[in-house]
């Protein structure tokens, strides 16, 4: 059983270890309690990380990003995890502002997809963002403009969500 952050060993309520324990069908994390207290109950469901992505449209290009660690062939959409009171929305255009200096505005929806390697649920937006160089974040090494039309899905989280929105906007005939 893995997280995006590692396993946790104590209970977040009582701090208690936490042992593996059958429940509603599955093997979960759950408290252990202590040899001085009993077991408060609680079981982690190591729940999904929300996860904003922008498909950020700039004219007739797309914009992808490669953060600091990654190699030098590999870009990508503008992620980032969903902050607490905030909602998908705002979380995306917090993330552009964040990670390109830019702001833009939200187009559509894209979808909504599962990342099971690293735990996560992917929420993804069609963004547009005016005329201009971007100004990397703090998180990321490069960016670099695709043309639309030479554009390639990845096959695997937010290269879904390419491969849906260019199946849109590049509908075959």
């Amino acid at each position: 059983m893995s997280e995006p952050h590692g396993r946790p060993q104590f209970c977040q309520r009582c701090g208690s270890p936490l042992a593996p324990r059958e429940e509603e069908g599955r093997t979960r994390l759950a408290c252990a309690g202590t040899s001085e207290r009993a077991s408060c109950g609680f079981v982690h469901y190591v729940n999904p990380t929300p996860v904003v992505a922008a498909i950020v449209q700039q004219g007739e290009h797309v914009i992808l990003v490669r953060n600091h660690g990654w190699p030098e062939t590999w870009y990508a959409l503008v992620t980032g995890f969903l902050e607490t009171n905030e909602t998908p929305e705002e979380g995306i255009l917090r993330e552009l502002g964040e990670e390109l200096g830019m702001k833009g505005e939200i187009r559509a929806l894209v979808g909504n997809y599962a990342f099971a390697q690293k735990n996560e649920v992917i929420l993804a937006y069609h963004v547009e963002v005016p005329a201009g160089d971007p100004t990397l974040g703090a998180e990321l090494a490069a960016y670099k403009r695709v043309p639309i039309a030479k554009l390639k899905p990845w096959p695997f989280a937010t290269g879904e969500a390419v491969r849906d929105w260019l199946a849109k906007v590049r509908p075959t005939t």
